[in-house]
């Protein structure tokens, strides 16, 4: 295993945007033309977002092999619907990847999925509803890596880490793409973070408002336009 693999990830360990950094010029980019005035900027473009999922992917893989050994227990991959599915797809294939390369080690996965309910329109209600979910008792002592789109409040995450507890996994672990830096946050921090950025209404790479938006490959920053057009 290389050196650079064997790093151990914290929740220290991400890309910080600066709360002053507005942003990359749309015309520096490739967006839908329905999307062009409903942004206003393009925040992480989706080749920054690939190479940092594959790095997270890397740390998941070695502190899994550092942790069990070669023959690593199977690993459940839990996906967060609906914006989380983007990142998972990419993130579980970036880990595939590993298990390709390393011919020494290799991580048994399977995949489940979950869906919560936190937000209206731009804003987190505080309010978490489990609105759809498979059978999840097969999670009884297994290791789990719950994988969301993005942390804001860290309500949502808390409830759903609250709601794993009667399955009894064995471990249970947490990647987020995205840690949202806000003063209504509960403090909760996932175990990997691919960026923490400013407090505004990102969408794009599956993240959505109000359902829109998720065509978008970028991670943009929302117009007021795109707020009032799309508007429930």
């Amino acid at each position: 295993m290389a050196e650079g693999d064997a790093k151990k990830s914290t929740s220290d360990d991400f890309i910080p945007i600066p709360d002053d950094f507005e942003g990359y010029p749309l015309n520096m980019f490739c967006l839908p033309l329905h999307y062009e005035d409903k942004v206003n900027s393009v925040l992480i473009p989706k080749g920054i977002i690939m190479d940092r999922t594959e790095r997270l992917a890397r740390n998941i893989f070695s502190e899994m092999i550092a942790t069990h050994g070669p023959a690593a227990p199977p690993l459940v991959c839990l996906c967060v619907l609906k914006g989380g599915y983007q990142f998972f797809a990419d993130l579980v294939e970036f880990i595939t990847k590993c298990n390709r390369v390393h011919s020494s080690s290799s991580i048994q996965m399977s995949v489940d999925f979950i869906r919560l309910k936190s937000y209206s329109n731009d804003a987190s209600t505080g309010e978490v509803r489990i609105v759809g979910s498979d059978d999840l008792s097969s999670l009884e002592g297994k290791n789990v890596l719950i994988v969301e789109d993005i942390v804001d409040t860290g309500r949502t995450m808390r409830k759903l880490l609250k709601c794993l507890e009667e399955y009894k996994p064995r471990n249970v672990k947490v990647a987020s793409l995205l840690v949202k830096r806000t003063p209504h946050s509960n403090g909760y921090r996932p175990d990997y973070i691919g960026f923490e950025v400013p407090d505004k209404f990102v969408v794009g790479y599956a993240l959505d408002y109000n359902e829109y938006f998720r065509d978008l490959h970028h991670i943009c920053v929302i117009s007021d336009l795109g707020k009032e057009v799309y508007k429930k």
